[in-house]
């Protein structure tokens, strides 16, 4: 199944039987059956009915409300996929500081390694481009992990590493854009707002996917808890940043998918973005990404990132409830 992205302004998601109907303009845009979709998405100035909303939860749908620039502003969900089970023993390992920094430093080494075999993997393919020093560097501090006594150092390690990883990014962009470095809050440049934007996608999927499952996606372990932020989520999706969020980046500008001419800066915020028509063409090569089926690296299953996630998900429930270890997910080249 896959994601449903609704970018038309002023159009309206309405439902007729078990089917969803997007019209603008007494126009039908596009009729999909429930049972077809896994998530609503809404950018902008898009209209939904009541009825339409109850047939989502009817489905266990999740919807998400963005900006049109991709910023989630809520999600609706259904209450009945709630495990107050769950959520018990989620919260009661947060107050257990060796649980917290134990599963940390798998989510930290799960990323650094993650970032370490996007590299890898690169400059197999571009033999003239030479990533040593980065290489030597990032595998010093996945090597720092280990020893790290709280969660503080912990931080100090990813920061080092990220910095690291982001000159080697650099240097895998083949295509004239420019990258000054990773910059958000905005994004101030096109690749960066690329980035952003696979983040939040990531974030989106991976907070909804904890919500049904029964987790308050609010508490995390290795995110500290901060006002209105999903931190759980925010934990998961470190070790899918660089195989899925930087992949497709690379593969957008590389390939030349996107050129300068399909984003615009918001004067009022200083900020780039995609435009409409160009975001339309990012969903579907977002969905190509997610959906698409590889070799699970420890299950050694046909998988896709999409189910990835609630693999992951589902082995954190174990990991919280059964004390059943919690493996990083990490990309094989």
């Amino acid at each position: 199944m896959a994601n449903l992205y609704l970018t038309e302004q002023n159009s309206i998601l309405r439902k007729s039987g078990d089917r969803l109907i997007i019209e603008k303009d007494d126009k039908v845009l596009l009729e999909v059956q429930c049972h077809k979709i896994d998530a609503v998405l809404i950018f902008g100035n898009v209209q939904f009915t009541t009825q339409a909303v109850h047939e989502l939860f009817e489905h266990g749908i999740e919807m998400a409300i963005l900006t049109r620039t991709g910023k989630l502003i809520g999600q609706i969900t259904s209450p009945y996929t709630k495990n107050i089970t769950l959520r018990v023993q989620q919260f009661k390992q947060y107050w257990n500081d060796d649980f917290r920094l134990a599963f940390a430093k798998v989510i930290v080494c799960g990323k650094i390694q993650n970032c370490i075999q996007l590299v890898r993997s690169f400059s197999y393919n571009h033999p003239r481009n030479s990533f040593d020093v980065e290489m030597d560097d990032l595998s010093l501090r996945l090597n720092e992990v280990e020893s790290a006594a709280n969660i503080s150092q912990l931080f100090g390690i990813e920061g080092n590493a990220a910095r690291v990883y982001f000159t080697s990014f650099g240097k895998m962009i083949l295509s004239a854009f420019a990258f000054p470095g990773r910059k958000k809050y905005p994004s101030t440049d096109p690749v960066n707002a690329l980035l952003s934007l696979n983040y939040t996608m990531i974030f989106n999927e991976i907070s909804s996917l904890l919500d049904g499952l029964g987790f308050d996606p609010y508490l995390g372990y290795y995110h500290g808890i901060d006002y209105g932020r999903s931190s759980l989520a925010s934990d998961l999706m470190e070790e899918f940043r660089a195989p899925i969020a930087d992949r497709i980046t690379l593969n957008l500008i590389n390939n030349r998918i996107f050129c300068e001419e399909d984003f615009y800066a918001n004067p009022s915020t200083g900020g780039v973005y995609l435009k409409r028509e160009p975001l339309k063409r990012y969903f579907v090569e977002y969905e190509t990404m997610i959906n698409r089926e590889f070799l699970h690296p420890q299950q050694k299953e046909n998988t896709t990132f999409r189910k990835c996630f609630r693999i992951q998900a589902e082995n954190l429930a174990s990991h919280i409830q059964n004390n059943i270890p919690y493996t990083s997910f990490v990309m094989e080249i």
